[in-house]
This record gives C-alpha cells, sequence and structure tokens, in this order.
C-alpha cells in the first residue's frame, strides 16, 4: 500500500436538514385494511420505508438501503379514507450510514379537520455503491433547535443500539463457552 492508497478522504460538505426533507400523502383505501378494519401496520410501515427511503437517497446523493427500523410506534388506527401524509427527515448522519425519523399523520379526507399524529419511527439507512458496499454520506447540518435536539437524541439511539448488539453478542458467545446451545 502507498502513502497515496492512505491518503484520508476528501471532506464531504455537509448537507442541511431541509435539503432533503420530504412529505409523502396518500389515501388509504379497502385493500390497506387488516381484520379489524383498520389499516393494516405493515401498509403503513411500508410508507414509512418509502419516504425514508427517499430522504436518505436525497441526503447521500444516491442508493441508500434500510438497515434497521427503531420504534415503531403505531399511536391510532388509521382508517379507510384517511389521508395519510409521511413526514422523513435525516437525524444524523455518519460515515455511511444515516438515521431518519419519520412522523405519520392522518386527516379525514373529506373533513377539514387538522391531521393528527399517528405513528413515528426512527430508521437507519446505509448508502451504498454500484457493488452494494458501504459509501461516504455528507454530513447532515441541524438547521433549528428542534433539529438540533433530533441530531444529539439520533446519537443516543445510536449508542444504545450499539450497546445492545454489543451485549447480545456477548451473551451469545458465554453461552457458546458455557456448551448452551440455542
Amino acid at each position: 500500500m502507498t502513502d497515496q492508497d492512505r491518503r484520508p478522504e476528501p471532506a464531504i460538505e455537509g448537507k442541511p436538514t431541509s435539503a432533503s426533507r420530504t412529505t409523502l400523502s396518500t389515501i388509504m383505501t379497502g385493500s390497506d385494511t387488516n381484520l379489524l378494519g383498520t389499516v393494516h401496520g405493515g401498509v403503513i410501515m411500508k410508507l414509512v420505508d418509502d419516504a425514508a427511503g427517499a430522504v436518505a437517497g436525497r441526503h447521500s446523493g444516491g442508493p441508500a438501503v434500510t438497515a434497521s427500523m427503531d420504534e415503531m410506534v403505531f399511536l391510532e388506527p388509521v382508517r379507510v379514507g384517511d389521508l395519510v401524509h409521511v413526514r422523513a427527515q435525516c437525524n444524523w448522519t455518519g460515515r455511511s450510514s444515516m438515521e431518519i425519523g419519520v412522523r405519520v399523520l392522518a386527516e379525514r379526507w373529506n373533513e377539514s379537520t387538522p391531521a393528527q399524529q399517528v405513528g413515528s419511527a426512527y430508521l437507519v439507512f446505509a448508502a451504498v455503491d454500484e457493488e452494494g458496499r458501504p459509501r461516504t454520506v455528507p454530513p447532515v447540518v441541524p438547521e433549528s433547535e428542534r433539529d438540533k435536539r433530533r441530531y444529539q437524541e439520533a446519537q443516543i439511539r445510536r449508542t444504545h443500539r450499539l450497546a445492545r448488539r454489543r451485549a447480545i453478542k456477548e451473551l451469545r458467545e458465554q453461552r457458546a463457552a458455557e456448551g448452551i446451545e440455542d
């Protein structure tokens, strides 16, 4: 390996939060329902993943894949005829990963009442190149106090994800060393 091969990558200019923020809106139909007659959670999760994927691709300037979904919370049921708005933004970036925060709102299609929050989620995306290998992403630049808070909270969630992964790995290694098979 030459010194030229060891040179660090040039710094990538950061992108403001607003550069990739997006909203996906759709009306829920009868084909979206579960056995209880409300919209299936999996339909909402797909919308969440779609919106988050659009943000990740826009922020990173290319392909990005879902690495994990954290804290998908359903607060209220969504019904047939609801106009669902899925709002997503990049909260935090690492070298090749991005946390995308998503808020799900719903409003009756035929009423003029304000949209109500019905869910939220945090997803981690990894930017990839043509061969599927991780690629560097631009840092996210928080613009508002809310964006700064979301950035700090995302760092906490990342720390917890890594600690949880490490603890589970250690437990499995310990059980294997004790001869306990799962």
